[in-house]
């Protein structure tokens, strides 16, 4: 990578710039991606170093300016707008960008930038993944690499993992933007209308990346799907009254507001020029098939059909009539249950309206798997959690509320009716699309995270993007005290609430963690008995999640805490706190990935602080259950008889076992969802769009 080459400047709304032939899913038969797959697979890389040329002008540049007066670095920063926007930049020019870049950092946040840092930043221009550890600075790191394409006129998209993040880093940062002519802005979920017009035409817009898709849909829908350049010009023309503004030239990055006048007022993502997505492998990954779909409320539901259905179940007989596989959270009733079913529908005694909604039999039918999902694989506290508001998921990857998200085919109700709550009407699709079919569509897109390297050869064959490893600014402390497995839950609970007294005696901050709001409550009431203060942070009680996490290093401090993936909030040792041995992790649980696993252990140690980490999971905890068979279950239960849990030479490549093949099997969900999709793509694809 000799020097840089940025996407399409900004040219107006009306060109809408995106990768409008796109291919979704074929990526597969790519003969280039699987090579560079196999090689990643083989030597993941190293974060490399910047070219010696931008190295040194970046050093040279960052040394000269840091501490220049104001005239000289505004001339610097004019100068530096002209020549990034060429076509094809210089690895010197590039190394000069950062360099000034970095010492308006300096002098606006007094934050010098670290050498990975500028690493990290590097390889975000060039389109590419940087796995940095947590704590490493990959806030500064991304702003660095968003200034420098701003300022070649690049208009970027900073992806955070949720709105505190958005309003937190858009304001943390707005002096540094600032002071190099830049105007930023931000989109949460509270942002109305009127206030994300501008918002999304500042040459930085900070949002989340589900807020983001949403607001394409919206205008998917505004401009009946149309994005073709010249369609769009005309459709503008002839709300301008064929007045052209400025669509057709370049727009300024000083004083101006973005307004077009040849743009719709419908209008509001102008365009996907680049992207830079925090916690990368969530995003792109975790929640890459599942699908964002833009509904409008449909018609009531009859409580008395959906009643009906769900009083049925409670006469069915597992293995008889139905079966349920946990893995994929879904029940399917036998011939002898479908037969239960209809006779029961028969019997009942209904009126007119409920007696239509329950005619069909496949309808009756699927109400009642719907009933059998909700009854025996969705627990109240894991998968959901019952508020004010009602029944709301729960994320799995980041343990919060997952607002505005409902299940569908008719599992939403009928966990409704399981909880008492009121049932609220189902969502009919106005449009819809997936992160996997939404991203590859950016001109240019790089990412950060702390856990990549697991998943790179699948982020190369799905994106065709690399994967790097930035180095440690400081060589890590971290002490890791091994993994237990327990006979079962009781006796690793019991276990979990020792560890935490000893290591509160001893003075040292602890972060337990769990993967559910029932594991953390139940952890809790151990630690009130034992008479431990603590601070309990799951998708219940997260309102003042910042400063929980924040307080999480001071002397004796005890957090629970359930999933940490995207919290973002720095935990700061306090001196004493350090001086007795730093954050101790206990980790409750092994996740589906080990890439899960590290961002809970990754928050001890940081910043080459000392730090320590553990394991204690049981035989009968959700991953083991669902992922490990049962004679090896059983096997397992056999040798921890006499000592209570099971021996480390045999625990360890149990459990490893059981990981590997959850991975396994959470990659073929993601491929069979997007074979699925490609073939909807496929089938519906004479309409021009699947969305």
């Amino acid at each position: 990578m000799s020097g840089l080459t940025l996407p399409a400047r900004r040219t107006g709304w009306a060109a809408h710039p995106e990768r409008r032939r796109v291919s979704h899913g074929h990526a597969w038969l790519d003969a280039q991606r699987w090579l560079r797959a196999a090689a990643d697979w083989v030597a993941p890389r190293r974060g490399s170093q910047l070219p010696p040329a931008a190295d040194q002008a970046r050093r040279a540049t960052q040394h000269a300016f840091e501490f220049a007066d104001d005239a000289s670095f505004t001339a610097a920063v004019a100068e530096l707008r002209t020549q990034l926007q060429r076509a094809h930049c210089s690895a010197a020019t590039t190394g000069h960008a950062l360099g000034l870049v970095g010492a308006a950092m300096a002098r606006t946040l007094g934050k010098t930038p670290y050498d990975t840092q500028y690493r990290a930043a590097w390889l975000l221009l060039q389109g590419q993944l940087a796995e940095m550890a947590t704590g490493e600075g990959k806030t500064l790191a991304a702003a660095l690499a968003a200034a420098v394409a701003a300022l070649g006129q690049v208009p970027v998209h900073l992806l955070t993992a949720n709105d505190y993040l958005v309003q937190r880093d858009s304001d943390n940062l707005a002096p540094f933007y600032a002071a190099l002519g830049l105007r930023v802005g931000s989109v949460a979920a509270s942002t109305p209308r009127e206030a994300r017009v501008p918002a999304y035409r500042c040459d930085i817009t900070y949002v989340t990346a589900k807020e983001l898709v949403f607001d394409y849909l919206r205008d998917h829908i505004a401009l009946h799907g149309e994005r073709d350049p010249r369609v769009l010009r005309a459709a503008a023309l002839r709300a301008s009254g064929g007045r052209t503004g400025n669509a057709g030239g370049s727009e300024g990055s000083e004083g101006s507001e973005g307004n077009d006048c040849s743009e719709p007022a419908s209008a509001l993502v102008p365009g996907l020029h680049m992207a830079i997505v925090d916690e990368a492998d969530a995003c792109l990954l975790d929640e890459a098939v599942m699908p964002l779909i833009l509904a409008q409320p449909g018609l009531p539901v009859n409580a008395e059909a959906y009643g009906c259905a769900f009083a049925i179940t409670a006469k069915l007989q597992r293995g008889r009539d139905y079966l349920l596989t946990p893995a994929h959270r879904a029940a399917r009733l036998t011939e002898a249950g479908r037969a239960q079913v209809d006779l029961a529908v028969q019997a009942s005694r209904s009126d007119a309206a409920t007696a239509a909604a329950l005619a069909p039999p496949q309808r009756a039918h699927e109400l009642a798997e719907a009933a059998l999902a909700a009854r025996w694989l969705f627990k109240r506290d894991r998968e959901y959690a019952v508020t004010t508001s009602g029944v709301q998921l729960i994320d799995e990857v980041t343990g919060r509320i997952a607002e505005g998200r409902q299940w569908s085919t008719a599992l939403q109700q009928m966990v409704e009716l399981k909880e008492g709550v009121e049932l609220r009407p189902p969502a009919v699709p106005a449009a819809q699309i997936t992160f996997q079919r939404f991203f590859p569509r950016y001109l240019r897109m790089g990412g950060m995270s702390g856990t990549l390297r697991e998943a790179r050869h699948e982020l190369r064959m799905l994106y065709g993007v690399g994967v790097a490893q930035v180095p440690l600014a400081r060589a890590s402390q971290r002490r890791w005290l091994g993994e237990t497995l327990f006979a079962n839950a009781a006796t690793k609970w019991a276990a979990v609430a020792e560890a935490t007294a000893r290591m509160h005696r001893a003075g040292r901050p602890v972060l337990v963690g769990t993967d559910s709001v029932a594991d953390s409550a139940h952890i809790s009431d151990l630690l009130t008995k034992a008479g431990i203060f603590h601070q309990v942070l799951n998708a219940v009680q997260d309102e003042h999640e910042a400063d929980c996490i924040a307080q999480a290093g001071q002397l004796r401090a005890v957090t629970v805490a359930t999933n940490m993936a995207g919290r973002g909030t720095d935990i700061s040792l306090h001196p004493d706190a350090a001086a007795a041995g730093g954050l101790h992790v206990i980790a409750c649980m092994r996740n589906s990935a080990r890439r899960i696993d590290r961002q809970l252990i990754g928050r001890c140690a940081r910043h080459g602080d000392p730090g320590s980490a553990e394991r204690l999971v049981a035989l009968d905890d959700a991953l083991l259950q669902r992922a490990l068979p049962a004679r090896l279950r059983q096997a397992a239960a056999a040798s921890a008889r006499q000592q209570g849990h099971v021996p480390a030479a045999f625990a360890v490549p149990l459990l490893a076992f059981a990981q590997r093949r959850a991975e396994w099997q959470e990659r073929q969900r993601r491929k069979q969802l997007r074979r699925a999709e490609r073939e909807l793509g496929d089938l519906y694809g004479f309409a021009g769009t699947t969305e």
